[in-house]
């Protein structure tokens, strides 16, 4: 088996990652853990934005989510609103100022560099092959898939071409369909 040989392959990946991400986020006083978590709220739908979210999909503690969420309200790039519906619920908005600050710094030059110099080809098997990896821990794991709503079972397209979340019972925006869910349930 080739066990050894992937998980070293995919733990170098994820420090070239970090490296490129500690370098990115440093630019603008960020701790890697800081730009994660903003990368994620900036990735995520309305039902995924909360702390509790933020703490599942990075597999971090309350307290490290806490402390970062203070950090980047206090920097102005993200807001804590709270739910409409259920106050002890807060929702972790990002700021314009936020999602200009991802957008400009994710992916990190370093890692464009590299894809720059990869054929659409290679490409594509890469991220099929990441894709499969992917999968496979999350399923041997019994973890949550946070995946994007339309690849989710929840979702329902309807006749009139507009989504509507199942699991929720809401309606979905076409933007919103492409955005992480932490109840995604892959279709099967």
């Amino acid at each position: 088996m080739k066990t050894h040989l992937i998980y070293n392959q995919v733990e170098r990946l994820g420090e070239l990652l970090k490296v490129g991400s500690r370098k990115a986020g440093a630019e603008h006083g960020l701790q890697p853990i800081q730009l994660e978590v903003l990368h994620y709220l900036s990735s995520c739908n309305q039902f995924s934005d909360t702390p509790m979210a933020v703490t599942e999909y990075l597999a971090q503690t309350k307290g490290t989510v806490s402390q970062t969420i203070k950090v980047l309200e206090k920097k102005e790039l993200l807001t804590k609103q709270a739910d409409n519906k259920d106050k002890r619920i807060s929702h972790l908005k990002v700021t314009q100022k936020g999602r200009s600050l991802i957008n400009e710094t994710l992916p990190t030059n370093m890692f464009l560099a590299a894809c720059n110099t990869l054929s659409t080809g290679q490409q594509a098997q890469i991220t099929s092959s990441l894709q499969t990896l992917i999968v496979s821990l999350i399923q041997s794991n019994n973890m949550k898939s946070f995946g994007v709503c339309h690849s989710c079972t929840h979702n329902q397209k309807l006749e009139d071409g507009s989504y509507f979340c199942k699991l929720v019972k809401e309606p979905l925006a076409d933007k919103d369909i492409q955005l992480i869910c932490r109840e995604h349930k892959s279709v099967d």
